[in-house]
């Protein structure tokens, strides 16, 4: 049988007193010699778990357990007690009585229960037996493995009366003095359904009160065979609920697969603890500190620990944790180790006395204590972060009381029950919300110090961004095991809940750092807004909850407008979570059927027919667009239908589900399912092709997952080397130190610290490299500059290098260097004197001013537009600011031309290298050295980098797609849907990109396979890529879910078309010559055929017919597949490489034009006469093209010039056929184009150049 996932129930365990203790002390209460009441030791008296029910054959030989999960199992000896019926026994057979009484049975139970323990978990307090009937009383308990996978038990102590002998229902007792002894039933689940599980023994609890005593184990077993029948909902947006009678219970599901279950009441601790006193515990918490919880209610111990652990998601409690602690157990409070336990209030003082270094909190008084003092001395959360939650968490309506006064009186419990769900489910979003702002704010930006490929975090520099005032606790929680795990997920580009605020909430200069790659300097709009409170050099940059990097984008009268970031001084009249998060999606829930009698076979076959058929309806009542809400649907038919053993009917469940959403797709269960089916259900799947493809896909992810789950590497703190380093070690050092990441530059710097001796950098040398670059970069955030300058300033500038204090011709004072200009700080009188803007710049060079006898070196600049030249007697400086300011000043002029901004954030770097490279080598050589980084000023020198007129004003930016990598990476495709512009790059990666700004804002990864195509479909993106499949992107929630899997090769090609009908199909094509056309609202297959040709390359929909583009064809075919015409390469075109590499259909024209891969030249061709183009247009200079549009009345083409390998476009125009221009934007052949609204066209070239380039159309 398959295995199936973890279900509701683990084991249903009832634990109570020894009988015989029982018989004694009922003896002695009846003889009134019973002086007070004993305190018992409690055993396991029960144990019931899956499965409960099996199917026999005809032979009555048992086979495998159904409609179960199969657990590990191991024996677990039990006493079986005598029925009432053993009483009647005569007093001649009296002498066997102990013997019988003592008799036992070999029960199996799942193999990581523990049993041992849990007796005492089950009476913390101690098994009491009382002289007065009390109420139930509930508690949760929570378990932890070797491994550290948890279990959650909630537990409920029932009070019976003592009679002769036997335990006897407390309603028929006939003594005169009732002695009453507890017992406990515990529910153990592998998720945290708490409320839940609470409700369903709360049900039980009323079967027991009129129960006989010799029904109590009958009635036990049929209740947890019972919950054995309730299936997990899957993340999302469907619940699950069943009636346990009174009560109709609900089970909530995860919000997605990384969520974890939420099953209570989140505002308990804000109930029990003031705003301040609750974020002392959170910093606890992340610093992994020794808590100990205390409270005078054992449930509420669990509630508000479970709750805490919520709140710091995606942190996970990874250290022991063990929220109630049975009496017998204080010991374990003596572990050196951290850890979070909970403890009876009145254990507090013995704890207090006895044990050290413990943090004591008193749940029922909201107190927080050390157990070495009454004070709280460790550090407390960054108070920006800590205002921020407390001015949310002063918005949340906590009472549900208030959320009734409008409502008349609830007549009917059930609504009322499900008013309270409904008001707990949204109090608990906006909670979980706030709680994730907290540790957004905290944690902000901390990807931006990962080195993913070496995964390394750089501590320092990411401490370096925080306030000086928080770096006790930052250093506290970075040493964390809390932390690391933290930093894994992170590395291995997590895409949870913690990435998606934080990527949701940044500021436009933020997002501006994914095309920008810089040292971190403060940019003026966070000096203008610190410098206000504070002006101190010390503080008046730091008080920001992430780092910033500068925005080089283009100055207003460019055309590019900067957005400066003003961060709101108030937070306190807002919402509890406005702008946090999308409004939530309604929750459907689906009722599952009446439970039947759970312990025969045939009647639990017949239950789970009814939820089928129950589910099927669901489905076919569920239109399309809710997508998410069918893929469910199909998740829980899909479960059913396995345990049922109908595996075909699963399997085409799972087909769908995988169709409709991946995320969820049980991959694991799904292979069990395959591996377990029996010859004639094999026979049958080879005849089902699409069963054939999903059985075949599980396998290769198997395999894949199987090759990939070797041990995680773990992740990495810088450190400064300790050898001599050649030029590899040298690169990954420095990458890892998180100073650049090009590897050009890189080689540039090791051959300027290598001046003059042998090719190797020593520990010594890189540390004085490394330690004058931090220096310099922390004088930077000193800088403070007053208003009167930063009006002269734009917002998005950064100071990068402020000179000593010199005199110039325009007074004394000190030049600072922005990634714009040059500027004085004059002395005295603080005031701002512009030098220059580095494009004004005309001439450069280090000259001497006279004084007295002696010649002073000074740096001489002609800029523009003034007359008087700018001389600055910067003395031993001289050379290094010459060399600095001639590197600007080429890196502008650069980027100017080509209308691309990493230029000069380029030589920005290269500048800031050379200062570090002169002030560690110090000597004769170093300004030689550091000459090496002046790659842009050499290039300005030796080869002018002229871009051509047309090419100069046709172009408007450039966007380089690769900065998180060490080199180039190929734009493989393009595609602009309104507002963005998604790339393709890499191994499946896809980044989004807002088409107003040009600013990244979005990436994720679908496979791990390149992207051949891209189509925008309705609200989504389809991308076929080369593993076969078609990802299929939320454009609102920007989330890949769901994939076709057909397609038995790499997908080339897709297209979109409404059919006559008026319904929305989508086209798409294979390398093989496979064509399939999808109905777009169910992704459902409607037609698929297969052409005969050599690798199919893209397809293309016209008046009812399909022109489809292979390497060594153009096809032209009917939309049953049947060929209407072909049209090979022209005589004069082939050859043994050459082939077709795109096809252009202009129907308006009856035209189709293509190019070839090796060929200079466009063809173009009637529709309707395939024997030969009627033209060729040759191309200048190019040896061959990739790709083509159409925008407006031209058509681009892309491809690669015969005297270079640059890429170049061409742009013909459509009426006469004349070459309009030819633009030259890439450093490698042009390998994708789109067009924007038909007013910009956008071009990607390959794996040299690696850059997107924005082109106005005319």
């Amino acid at each position: 049988m398959a295995e199936l996932p973890s279900g509701l129930l683990e084991a249903c365990v009832v634990v109570g007193p020894p009988t015989d203790k029982l018989r004694e002390i009922n003896q002695l209460n009846q003889q009134n010699k019973l002086k007070e009441l004993p305190l018992l030791d409690a055993e396991v008296l029960q144990v019931h778990a899956p499965p409960f029910v099996s199917k026999e054959t005809n032979s009555s030989q048992v086979i495998a357990p159904a409609f179960s999960r199969v657990q590990r199992r191991r024996s677990f000896i039990k006493k079986k007690r005598r029925d009432c019926a053993a009483e009647s026994l005569s007093n001649g057979e009296a002498s066997g009585r102990a013997d019988t009484l003592s008799t036992t049975e070999d029960a199996s139970v799942p193999k990581d229960l523990d049993l041992i323990a849990l007796p005492q978990l089950c009476f913390p307090g101690g098994l009491q037996v009382a002289d007065e009937q009390k109420e139930d009383s509930y508690h949760f308990l929570v378990f932890t493995d070797l491994f550290g996978n948890r279990t959650h038990g909630v537990v409920v102590q029932h009070y019976r009366t003592i009679q002769e002998g036997v335990v006897h229902n407390s309603h028929r007792g006939s003594s005169k003095c009732h002695i009453y002894t507890p017992f406990a039933v515990c529910v153990i689940s592998k998720f945290p359904y708490y409320s839940a599980l609470k409700d369903c023994l709360s049900c039980l609890m009323a079967q027991l009160r009129h129960a006989r005593q010799a029904d109590l184990e009958d009635t036990v077993k049929e209740f947890a065979a019972k919950l054995s029948l309730v299936p997990l909902p899957p993340p999302g947006q469907l619940h699950v609920s069943f009636s346990l009678r009174p009560l109709q219970v609900v089970l909530p599901s995860k919000e997605d697969q990384d969520s974890p279950v939420i099953d209570i009441d989140l505002h308990l601790p804000f109930l029990c603890f003031t705003h301040s006193s609750l974020l002392q515990v959170l910093s606890c918490l992340l610093q992994e500190q020794r808590l100990v919880f205390f409270s005078s209610d054992w449930a509420r111990l669990t509630l508000i620990a479970e709750s805490l652990l919520l709140y710091l998601q995606p942190f996970s409690w990874e250290q022991p944790y063990v929220p109630v602690l049975a009496r017998g157990m204080l010991d374990f409070l003596m572990a050196p180790t951290a850890f979070l336990m909970g403890c009876h209030i009145s254990h507090f003082e013995e704890v207090a006395a006895e044990t050290e270094d413990l943090i004591l909190v008193n749940v029922d008084d909201g107190i927080i204590q050390s157990s070495w003092s009454e004070t709280f001395d460790l550090p407390v959360l960054p108070s920006a972060a800590a205002e921020s939650f407390t001015s949310r968490a002063e918005c949340l309506q906590l009472h549900f009381d208030l959320e009734l006064c409008h409502l008349g009186a609830a007549t009917d419990a059930s609504v009322l029950r499900s008013q309270r769900r409904d008001w707990q489910r949204r109090l608990n979003s906006q909670i979980q919300n706030i709680a994730l702002e907290l540790v957004v704010n905290l944690f902000r930006g901390v990807q931006d110090f990962l080195n993913h490929e070496h995964r390394v975090f750089n501590s320092e520099e990411f401490l370096r961004t925080r306030d000086p005032d928080d770096h006790l606790f930052y250093k506290k929680v970075l040493e964390t095991h809390i932390f690391h795990s933290f930093l894994r997920d992170r590395l291995s580009r997590k895409r949870d809940a913690f990435s998606c605020m934080e990527q949701n909430t940044r500021n436009l200069s933020y997002r501006n750092r994914a095309q920008t790659e810089s040292p971190r300097r403060p940019l003026m709009s966070d000096q203008s807004w610190s410098g206000h409170r504070n002006t101190s050099p010390a503080h008046g940059l730091n008080k920001r909850l992430g780092a910033s990097l500068p925005n080089l984008e283009q100055p207003m009268n460019d055309g590019f407008t900067i957005v400066p970031f003003n961060r709101p001084t108030s937070l306190r009249k807002m919402t509890p979570d406005v702008g946090l998060k999308m409004t939530q999606k309604p929750v459907k829930i689906f009722r599952l059927p009446e439970f039947p009698p759970p312990l025969a076979y045939h009647y639990v076959q017949n239950y789970y027919s009814d939820m089928i058929a129950s589910l099927g309806k669901a489905i076919n009542s569920t239109p399309p667009e809710e997508s998410a809400l069918l893929a469910r649907y199909h998740y829980l038919r899909g479960l059913a239908n396995t345990v049922s053993n109908r595996s075909l009917d699963a399997l085409e469940d799972f087909q769908s589900l995988n169709k409709t959403d991946s995320e969820i797709f049980p991959s694991h269960m799904v292979k069990s399912l395959v591996d377990s089916l029996p010859n004639t259900h094999r026979s049958q799947v080879d005849k089902r092709p699409e069963l054939k493809r999903l059985i075949s896909r599980v396998k290769r992810d198997q395999e894949h997952g199987d090759h990939g789950n070797g041990h995680e590497e773990g992740v990495k703190r810088f450190q400064l080397p300790k050898k001599y380093m050649h030029l590899d070690e040298f690169v990954k050092c420095v990458q890892e130190s998180g100073i650049v990441k090009d590897q050009g530059t890189i080689h540039r710097l090791f051959e300027a610290l290598t001046v003059g001796h042998q090719k190797t950098v020593g520990p010594q040398l890189f540390k004085d490299f490394y330690t004058i670059w931090k220096e310099t970069e922390a004088e930077a955030q000193e800088v403070c500059l007053p208003a009167s300058v930063l009006e002269h300033i734009e917002t998005s500038e950064c100071v990068f290098k402020v000179s000593s204090s010199v005199r110039t011709s325009r007074g004394v004072g000190k030049i600072a260097m922005t990634q714009r200009r040059l500027f004085l700080l004059t002395e005295g009188r603080p005031g701002y004197v512009e030098v220059a803007q580095y494009r004004d710049l005309e001439e450069v060079k280090v000259s001497s001013a006279p004084f007295l006898l002696l010649r002073i070196p000074s740096l001489k600049l002609r800029v523009r537009g003034k007359k008087e030249a700018f001389e600055a007697n910067l003395k031993t400086e001289a050379e290094l600011w010459n060399l600095m300011v001639r590197e600007m000043w080429a890196g502008r002029s650069i980027a100017d031309r080509h209308k691309d901004p990493q230029y000069m954030q380029q030589a920005l770097t290269n500048a800031l290298l050379m200062d570090a490279v002169v002030g560690s080598l110090q000597s004769s050589k170093a300004i030689y050295a550091a000459s090496k980084l002046a790659h842009f000023d050499r290039i300005k020198m030796e080869v002018p980098m002229m871009v051509p007129k047309t090419t100069s004003e046709s172009l408007k930016h450039k966007i380089n797609p690769s900065l998180e990598f060490a080199a180039p990476q190929a734009v493989d495709v393009l595609l602009y849907t309104p507002g963005q512009l998604w790339v393709s790059v890499s191994k499946g990666k896809v980044m989004v990109f807002d088409a107003s700004s040009w600013s990244l804002t979005h990436t994720c990864h679908v496979g791990n396979a390149r992207l051949n195509c891209m189509l925008g479909v309705q609200d989504q993106v389809w991308m076929g890529s080369e593993d076969s499949v078609i990802y299929i992107i939320s454009m609102v929630a920007m989330v890949c879910n769901r994939q076709l899997t057909e397609h038995r090769a790499e997908v080339t090609g897709l297209a979109l078309d409404p059919d006559k009908h008026g319904q929305k199909v989508a086209y798409s094509c294979s390398a093989e010559g496979a064509v399939m056309m999808w109905d777009v609202s169910t992704l459902q297959v409607k037609k698929h055929f297969r052409l005969s040709c050599d690798r199919l390359l893209s397809i293309h929909s016209c008046n009812g017919t399909l022109w489809c583009c292979s390497r060594d064809s153009i096809m032209e075919v009917w939309r049953n597949g049947s060929l209407k015409q072909r049209r090979s390469l022209p005589e004069q075109q082939k050859g043994p490489t050459v082939t077709f590499s795109s096809a252009l259909l202009l129907p308006e024209r009856e035209e189709l034009w293509t190019v070839c891969m090796e060929v200079g030249e466009v063809c173009i061709w009637h529709i309707k006469d395939p024997s030969k183009p009627f033209l060729r247009v040759a191309l200048q200079d190019c040896i061959g093209c990739c790709c083509m549009i159409q925008v407006k009345d031209q058509v681009w083409i892309g491809g690669v010039g015969r005297s270079s390998t640059k890429g170049k476009i061409y742009i013909l125009e459509m009426e006469h056929y004349q070459i309009l221009k030819e633009l030259h934007g890439h450093t490698d052949k042009v390998t994708a184009l789109c067009s924007a609204e038909d007013r910009y066209a956008l071009s990607g070239a390959g794996k040299q150049d690696g850059k997107i380039a924005i082109w106005k159309v005319e």
